[in-house]
């Protein structure tokens, strides 16, 4: 049986992020996930969680500087320190909130840039933070984003992911199945889905190609929540889409799988 994670930072936006935490489990959800926690305390963050009986499911370390078009650092050659800091920041964190999991970010290349310059790059910062995060139990995961939303990232298809996994070689080291990024990229979401399962610990959902509630679009969602049944997928189903209006008046997908208070 599926079990879904609110996204408090794409639904429940009709309230500030703090409140979203009490709207998410009002809603019926029993974890969320989020981009970044790192604009309030771990013990705020921590307090939230308790407070409203919800277990946090993913975050991701911290993405560099927006505006200038980076998303994550760890793949940008001299950067390392800032990489490393941004990783152990992170671990600190997850600690704190009892998160299993954590997305490390790689970076934007920029057009004419050396690929495989920030591929390595990469790879020595996940031996780094997989070693870190290794004696506390925490997975780390890896997430293809299609070119369209994150035009240059280091890897929009699943299987440069999966091909990263191999060359990290960490047993900590998995992939973030995001099922929009994959339709938009490499379709065959069924053979993605059987084919590797036990290489990716989360997944995510929104419609495609609108990214709105998973009720709509090309993707047959209820066919594949069946099928990851099927092959034993038992994490979290982070919904990182966009809410067409608010948030509760799109829910009526989840409403099957809500928690009854």
């Amino acid at each position: 049986m599926p079990k879904f994670a609110a996204n408090l930072s794409t639904q429940f936006n009709e309230v500030p992020f703090p409140a979203r935490f009490a709207a998410a489990a009002g809603a019926g959800f029993e974890a969320v996930e989020f981009l970044f926690p790192y604009d309030y305390p771990a013990a705020q963050l921590k307090q939230l969680l308790e407070e409203n009986q919800l277990k946090l499911a993913l975050f991701n370390t911290a993405p560099g500087d927006v505006a200038a078009g980076e998303w994550g650092v760890a793949g940008i050659p001299g950067r390392e320190a800032e990489a490393r800091a941004d990783i152990d920041r992170a671990l600190e964190y997850a600690l704190a909130l009892g998160c299993p999991q954590v997305h490390i970010m790689a970076a934007t290349v920029p057009p004419g840039a050396d690929r495989e310059t920030y591929v390595s790059t990469f790879i020595s910062n996940m031996h780094y933070a997989a070693d870190r995060f290794a004696p506390h139990g925490i997975n780390l995961l890896l997430e293809a984003l299609n070119p369209k939303t994150k035009p240059n990232y280091l890897y929009s298809s699943q299987y440069q992911t999966l091909e990263m996994q191999e060359r990290i070689d960490r047993p900590n080291v998995f992939t973030q199945l995001d099922l929009f990024h994959a339709q938009l990229v490499d379709g065959n979401l069924s053979g993605l889905i059987r084919n590797y399962a036990g290489r990716y610990r989360h997944i995510q959902i929104a419609s495609a190609p609108d990214r709105h509630e998973p009720d709509e679009g090309e993707i047959n969602y209820p066919w594949l929540f069946n099928l990851l049944d099927e092959v034993g997928y038992d994490g979290w189903i982070g919904c990182e889409y966009i809410p067409r209006g608010t948030t509760l008046d799109g829910l009526g997908w989840f409403a099957p799988w809500a928690k009854k208070s």
